[in-house]
C-alpha cells in the first residue's frame, strides 16, 4: 500500500514531539511529500513546531483528534513507536473518533489497529497495519552479492540513532547528482514515507534475510542503493541487523551514532565500545571469516541534534579524529561528504 500524494495527514504524536518515541511522526515531517495539515500532541499543543523540532514545516499543533478534525484530514497517522510496539489503551478511543468521522488509519505499531472496526469502514475508508509479513518468502541465499549496483547500508550503535535518515539524506544527495538511486525502507516509517520497501521486524526471523534479498534484487535497475539499517549489533533485543547485512550483501556501509552516547539506551548496563572497535565489528561479521566479500565502513554519520551548533562541529572534528573516517551529520550539514566516501 502507498499513501497518496494529495491525501490530507493529521499525525497523533502524544508526548512524542519532545519525547523518544515520536521517531515515526518526526520523520513524517521532515521527509513526507504528503499534505500534513495538523499534529496531535497533548503535551505541545499550541506551540511552534519548527521552533520544537527545527522542522521547516509550519503545521499547527493540537490536543485532540477532536481539534485535528477542523483541519479536515483524510487519514490519521500513528506516529508515536512505544517500546515492543503495542498499542496504548489511552490511543484507542482517540483512534476509533477518527474512524467514526471517516478518517483513513496508518498504523506503524505491531498490535493490528481495531480489528473489531474493519466492518464499519465507509467506502473508501481503510486501515494500513504496516508492519505485515510479505508473501512468498524464503530463506536468504546471498545472492545480491552478484548485483553491480552499491548497496549501502546504515548500522548503528543502537536504535533510534538516525539510520532512516541517514539513508534518505545519501539516496537525495546521490540523485541530486544524476545517480540512479533509491531508498528502501525496512521499517514502519520508512515505509509510509517511500511507499516501497519491507517490514523487517514484521518477517518471522528464518525468513529475514531472505526478504530483504527479494527487496535489494531490483538493484538491477539502479547505480546504488541505500538501505535503511535496523537496530545494532550491540543492543541485547536487536535482531534485525544481522539479516541486513546478509540479505543486502553490502557493497559499503555507514556507522550512525548518537554524539556523546556512551550505552545502549534504556539497558545502562550495555556500553557502547570505542567507535573503532565498532567498526570492526560490523565489518568482522559483514565478511564472516572470509565466507563473504570484505565490506568496509566508509564513513560515520554523527546524530548532533541535541548539540548546539559549535559543539556539534568540535564532536564531528573529534570523531573524524578518532576513527580516521569522514564524518558529519547529514540532516544538519547535508550528506556529501558521506556520499564522497562512498564513491571514492
Amino acid at each position: 500500500m502507498r499513501l497518496k500524494p494529495d491525501q490530507r495527514l493529521v499525525i497523533l504524536l502524544h508526548d512524542g514531539i519532545q519525547g523518544t518515541q515520536g521517531k515515526t511522526g518526526l520523520a513524517l515531517l521532515r521527509y513526507s511529500q504528503a499534505p500534513i495539515v495538523a499534529v496531535i500532541d497533548r503535551q505541545c499543543a499550541g506551540e511552534s513546531l519548527p521552533a520544537l523540532t527545527g522542522i521547516a514545516r509550519e503545521v499547527p499543533i493540537v490536543a485532540t483528534v477532536a481539534q485535528a478534525l477542523a483541519y479536515a484530514p483524510d487519514v490519521l497517522v500513528i506516529g508515536i513507536a512505544p517500546s515492543g510496539g503495542e498499542l496504548p489503551n489511552e490511543w484507542r478511543q482517540e483512534i476509533k473518533q477518527a474512524i467514526v468521522a471517516g478518517l483513513s488509519i496508518v498504523n506503524g505499531l505491531h498490535t493490528p489497529c481495531l480489528p473489531e472496526l474493519r466492518d464499519t469502514l465507509r467506502a473508501g475508508q481503510w486501515i494500513w497495519d504496516v508492519r505485515q509479513e510479505p508473501s512468498d518468502l524464503t530463506i536468504g541465499s546471498g545472492k545480491a552479492r552478484l548485483l553491480t549496483c552499491q548497496r549501502v547500508l546504515t548500522v548503528g550503535t543502537d536504535m533510534g540513532v538516525g539510520k532512516m535518515s541517514t539513508s534518505l539524506e545519501l539516496n537525495l544527495a546521490a540523485q541530486r547528482r544524476g545517480l540512479r538511486s533509491l531508498f528502501l525502507a525496512t521499517g514502519q516509517a520508512g515505509l509510509m514515507i517511500a511507499g516501497n520497501g519491507v517490514p523487517l521486524d514484521g518477517v518471522r526471523v528464518d525468513f529475514a534475510a531472505g526478504a530483504v534479498e527479494q527487496l535489494v534484487m531490483c538493484g538491477k535497475d539502479y547505480d546504488m542503493l541505500h538501505i535503511e539499517g535496523q537496530g545494532s549489533l550491540l543492543h541485547p533485543g536487536s535482531t534485525a541487523t544481522l539479516p541486513l547485512i546478509r540479505g543486502t550483501q553490502p557493497t559499503q556501509m555507514i556507522l550512525v551514532h548518537r554524539a556523546g552516547q556512551t550505552h545502549i539506551r534504556n539497558h545502562p548496563h550495555v556500553p557502547i565500545p570505542p567507535l573503532a572497535k565498532v567498526i570492526q565489528l560490523y565489518e568482522t561479521v559483514a565478511a564472516a571469516g572470509g565466507a563473504f566479500t570484505p565490506v568496509p565502513v566508509v564513513a560515520i554519520a554523527l546524530n548532533t541534534a541535541h548539540l548546539e551548533t559549535a559543539v556539534a562541529q568540535l564532536a564531528i572534528e573529534q570523531t573524524q579524529t578518532e576513527t580516521g573516517l569522514p564524518c558529519t551529520d547529514v540532516v544538519r550539514f547535508g550528506a556529501d561528504a558521506l556520499l564522497d566516501a562512498i564513491l571514492d
